[in-house]
């Protein structure tokens, strides 16, 4: 008799593709060496973190008291963190938010489960634009939701606002946003996201209750060519906001972010409370208090993602030049190219006989791609060419 539950039992068996493809990669890597290994699976970024995190580290825990760096505070956080993020996000969007507005979190992921939590009932709906984050369908889970898909425009892989409307019942709760996008790296425009907004705010009209937006913003400071994400709570009203610092400031294990709920949503003071509570219940209590005080301190720093962008710029004109299909991304640092061949459990399977490891699209609910995540040295990138034109090759054949 198994002594783990029933729903483990299913979330182990569907346990992520992702991290499984990473944990191959390691293994590849001790038998063949690390060099001979093309690991294109996790998202972990390649840049280094930026010399004022190392500074405001050593800072804090030279000059501050012991108690202050790492006792416990306020589940959302140290006030005075909170109200240097929200002035830095009143000065990059013009808003007018304070303290109040900020719940720091344990990353992005902590903060989409701590809002879901405050906001989801047993069966309510949440939607999500395929292809998405797999972990998504399973944040909504955990508090009993339902995930609905929509579908994007496979030329641009943004949102169909007119498939949307299509997917809201009376049950729908809230809609995911992710822009930049994992896994496409597409960048919702002003003009669609106006769209959106206008089809939740009719139906909000109709079924006279509020319909949330999540919108999922790790990769926000990673957009290219001039590219500047929309701030969507200046766009529609009843927006949440989910960032983290684990991509801007290449921090990823060390799970800081936040949240951002706007004092003009609908029951604005409930909903606070809930976050706070959520917080505490759901066993983060609070996020890490040492790098809450380097987030105030850094609040306003970026790594350099020229680095990105190099790597973006040669493996699109090279993969496109061996015949490979993709949408150029515009932010984020995946791309996600046609599976040579249409399958691409097939394809990927494939792929690793040429020590090439990649994500299947079927992990982000779009069979015939797959991910390719970039945030990698650019030797890496130079030196998998010949394997991705091996692997194309075998496919078409």
């Amino acid at each position: 008799m198994s002594c783990i539950s029933e729903t483990m039992k299913e979330l182990v068996k569907n346990s992520s593709g992702i991290r499984a493809m990473f944990e191959e990669g390691k293994r590849l890597a001790r038998l063949r060496g690390a060099e001979n290994v093309y690991d294109f699976s996790l998202g972990n970024p390649s840049a280094p973190p930026h010399e004022d995190v190392k500074a405001a580290v050593t800072r804090i825990l030279n000059e501050e008291s012991p108690t202050l760096v790492h006792g416990y505070m306020n589940n959302s956080g140290f006030e005075d963190t909170r109200e240097k993020i929200a002035q830095s996000v009143n000065a990059e969007f013009g808003q007018d938010y304070g303290a109040d507005n900020i719940v720091m979190t344990c990353g992005a992921a902590g903060a989409l489960n701590v809002t879901l939590k405050a906001i989801i009932n047993p069966g309510d709906e949440v939607i999500v634009f395929s292809p998405f984050f797999v972990e998504y369908a399973y944040y909504v889970s955990n508090f009993n939701g339902v995930t609905v898909e929509s579908k994007t425009d496979e030329s641009t892989f943004l949102p169909d606002p007119e498939d949307l409307e299509s997917k809201i019942t009376s049950r729908t709760k809230a809609v995911i946003l992710n822009s930049p996008n994992n896994p496409t790296g597409a960048v919702y425009d002003e003009k669609i996201l106006k769209r959106i907004a206008g089809v939740l705010d009719a139906k909000q009209k109709e079924f006279g209750r509020p319909i949330f937006a999540l919108s999922d913003e790790p990769y926000r400071k990673i957009a290219y060519d001039g590219v500047k994400p929309p701030f969507i709570p200046s766009i529609y009203r009843n927006c949440f906001v989910a960032y983290s610092y684990s991509k801007a400031l290449s921090l990823p294990g060390e799970r800081i972010g936040y949240i951002i709920a706007p004092s003009d949503m609908d029951s604005f003071d409930e909903i606070t409370c809930a976050l706070n509570v959520a917080n505490r219940v759901l066993g983060y209590v609070n996020a890490p208090s040492l790098f809450q005080r380097v987030a105030a301190l850094c609040r306003d720093t970026a790594i350099d993602i020229s680095v990105y962008e190099k790597n973006l710029s040669f493996l699109y004109s090279a993969l496109t030049d061996i015949g490979y299909e993709c949408v150029k991304p515009k932010g984020a640092f995946y791309l996600f190219p046609k599976a040579p061949g249409g399958d691409d459990l097939k394809f990927c399977a494939l792929a690793k006989e040429f020590m090439l490891l990649l994500v299947p699209g079927t992990a982000f609910h779009t069979p015939g791609y797959f991910r390719l995540a970039y945030c990698v040295s650019y030797e890496t990138c130079v030196n998998s060419i010949d394997a991705f034109r091996k692997a194309f090759d075998r496919a078409v054949s």
